[in-house]
């Protein structure tokens, strides 16, 4: 299986390199069986909180959204969706919640990942599941439980 990521910095400032959100994406979809595709777009706040309002009708930026890609025709690769990431709220969440970028970077690519996958975090039980699943893929690379309360010991 491969992975091939359409890769689309489009905001202008410090970031992870190319390289990094591939092999992030490439960890989250390790147990797709097919080869798949999908598009990375990194965002300022104003075109987050566009698309946030537009689809989910928040009127705010957030982290990430993910565009889940639905046809009915069978692609090769398999198209999974975009994911729109705002580079500014992402590390501020990193900064605020005491966690390295690095790795808040990661998480963010493997939970966008997932929901192209068809997880949510909707229900309890949704949510337990997908965390569960976010925390064994974030692990393979070394990357503590974003879950984890501050002083709470690691798995």
């Amino acid at each position: 299986m491969s992975v091939t990521v359409d890769f689309q910095p489009v905001f202008d400032g410090d970031m992870p390199s190319e390289a990094a959100f591939e092999a992030w994406a490439k960890a989250a979809l390790a147990a797709v069986e097919e080869d798949c595709e999908l598009s990375i777009r990194l965002v300022d706040e104003d075109e987050s909180a566009e698309l946030n309002g537009q689809f989910r009708g928040k009127n705010y930026a957030t982290n990430v959204l993910s565009f889940p890609f639905d046809s009915e025709i069978a692609l090769e690769p398999m198209l999974l969706g975009d994911l729109v990431i705002c580079v500014p709220v992402v590390e501020k969440e990193a900064e605020q919640q005491g966690k390295a970028t690095e790795d808040h970077w990661a998480h963010m690519v493997v939970h966008g990942c997932l929901h192209l996958l068809g997880y949510d975090h909707i229900e309890d039980e949704e949510a337990e599941q997908m965390e569960t699943l976010e925390i064994q893929i974030l692990q393979t690379m070394n990357i503590a439980n974003p879950y984890a309360l501050e002083g709470e010991p690691q798995p």
